[in-house]
């Protein structure tokens, strides 16, 4: 996790000096915002890996003088396939139709949100269907 963390804070810094100069060089706001979203968005996984860097055994990936033989075997496991990721992405597509057409498409967008909520939590705990 420690070549994560350095990884996307070096370029959230990079972005945030980009969007300083950017900032006062160029005189126009939606860019500047943009990149400072971007910066955003590489600080925040970024201080998240760091974080968890420092609190966990270093990993195999992690250790310059590992050998192949250290990273053999199961690395992790995967999740099942799921109807609830494509129920909350139904959901959100009509939160935001709720915004263009008209407020009772916020009804169905909520319903449908709040359910995948629900239902991939609870699949999530009891392990899928396969």
């Amino acid at each position: 996790m420690k070549t994560e963390a350095k990884l996307l804070l070096g370029l959230g810094t990079f972005f945030g000096a980009m969007v300083t100069v950017y900032w006062f060089w160029g005189n126009e706001n939606a860019g500047s915002v943009m990149m400072f979203a971007g910066m955003l968005l590489c600080f925040l996984p970024g201080s998240y890996y760091y974080w968890w860097s420092r609190r966990m055994k270093p990993r195999t990936e992690d250790n310059p003088q590992a050998t192949q033989a250290e990273g053999a075997g199961v690395i992790g496991t995967f999740p099942g396939t799921s109807i609830w990721p494509f129920t909350l992405g139904m959901g959100a597509f009509f939160v935001v139709l709720a915004l263009v057409f008209g407020i009772w498409f916020l009804v169905p967008g909520l319903g449908l949100a709040v359910w995948a909520l629900f239902g991939g939590t609870a699949e999530g705990r009891r392990g899928g269907t396969h």
